[in-house]
């Protein structure tokens, strides 16, 4: 079985979190599962994202630019993040987008039986509760998903309604989009359980201590914060 370091994060902010996938993507050459619950409400906007477009201004949180592709969510402390980051050939998947999204959605549909994939979602009938983005290097490619299990609708509020969206949206206001996963589990923790079971299925999982990694050689750092204005 592949071997997979498993980080375990707690209360770790999505801008520290998303600082240090970008140095395991590319300053090591292991594999990576992370899952981190806890981060302060932000916002966080995908790398080309244009804040006057995705996000009603003033936003009062922070408003984050990931290196990363994909839309823009509203997070806050009962956000779940599950990263994925592995070398091209130590899956079976190809590196292309779709096939890892996919890869991906086998262990994510374990936490949620009856979960699929909607175009880039994961929903529950139609419904999203898990947003995607990914980052695909030479050798290597990253994947993280933020899960949904609440969400408060003032902070919700905060985006505007984007140009693109995915068709099965059929212009549905958040509000009537999303899916929390606190009404389909019993408890939050239920999906770090589920989580581990899945990867304990498909991998060698060698669980690993942010001190272990906190020594990953420093890269170029895209992640940014636009506001407030540092």
């Amino acid at each position: 079985m592949q071997k997979l370091r498993f980080l375990k994060l707690e209360n770790v902010s999505i801008f520290e979190q998303l600082q240090l996938e970008e140095k395991l993507l590319r300053g090591s050459t292991e594999n990576f599962c992370l899952y981190n619950v806890g981060s302060p409400p932000a916002v966080v906007m995908g790398i080309s994202g244009k804040k006057e477009e995705l996000v009603h201004l003033p936003n009062p949180l922070p408003l984050i630019r990931r290196f990363s592709g994909g839309g823009t969510v509203v997070i806050n402390e009962e956000t779940h993040f599950l990263t994925w980051i592995f070398n091209h050939a130590d899956t079976p998947t190809k590196p292309f987008p779709k096939s890892i999204l996919h890869y991906v959605g086998e262990q994510v549909e374990e936490l949620l039986p009856g979960s699929t994939i909607s175009e880039n979602d994961f929903t529950l009938n139609e419904l999203k509760f898990g947003g995607n983005a990914q980052y695909i290097t030479k050798k290597r490619w990253l994947h993280h998903t933020s899960l949904l299990w609440d969400y408060n609708p003032k902070q919700m509020a905060y985006l505007k309604h984007p140009r693109k969206t995915p068709a099965y949206r059929e212009g549905r206001s958040h509000e009537a989009f999303l899916h929390k996963l606190k009404d389909s589990l019993s408890e939050p923790e239920e999906i770090l359980e589920r989580l581990e079971e899945a990867l304990e299925k498909r991998y060698n999982v060698i669980p690993t201590s942010l001190e272990e990694v906190e020594n990953t050689s420093p890269t170029r750092r895209s992640t940014l914060i636009l506001e407030p204005e540092q």
